[in-house]
């Protein structure tokens, strides 16, 4: 899809994890479980700030272990900053995302939609990454998303 200054993309991403709903939730509510599974494959996580309800968010700074890629903060990382408008009880998690970056390609606010859904089997996350930036590509973007999911059901399954 084509992108203009005005129109932005959503990327998609879903994955059934073999865990009760109640356990996958508390993995977003919970400081080290993110810090566990948020950072895609090849980056690790450490928070700057963290509170993990409605109306809180965080700071968290992504490194990633290959030089090659192309970061938006510094040579070496992304910033991002969170705000957490909702946190509905299990079902809806919200992300409000910005990215700190002096490059506008990375500009405005990104809204992050989680879905959790009880499924025979375990419960389905779904991620709606809606008005992402021009500046990330959508493989990329979608390869994240899924290496995050990856990631979180490795937490929550592990017990």
């Amino acid at each position: 899809m084509k992108q203009t200054k005005k129109t932005r993309r959503t990327d998609h991403a879903e994955r059934l994890i073999a865990a009760p709903l109640i356990d996958v939730f508390a993995a977003f509510t919970s400081e080290a479980k993110l810090a566990r599974w948020l950072p895609p494959e090849g980056a690790s996580g450490a928070f700057e700030h963290c509170d993990l309800r409605a109306g809180g968010g965080f700071r968290m700074r992504l490194t990633f272990d290959d030089a090659e890629v192309e970061t938006k903060s510094d040579d070496d990382s992304d910033i991002v900053e969170v705000h957490i408008p909702v946190l509905d009880d299990g079902r809806l998690v919200v992300w409000d995302v910005e990215f700190v970056s002096d490059d506008p390609r990375f500009s405005g606010t990104m809204a992050m939609h989680w879905y959790l859904s009880r499924q025979s089997g375990g419960t389905l996350v779904t991620i709606d990454a809606h008005h992402v930036p021009p500046g990330i590509s959508a493989k990329d973007h979608v390869a994240g998303l899924n290496s995050s999911l990856a990631n979180l059901a490795a937490v929550v399954e592990a017990g």
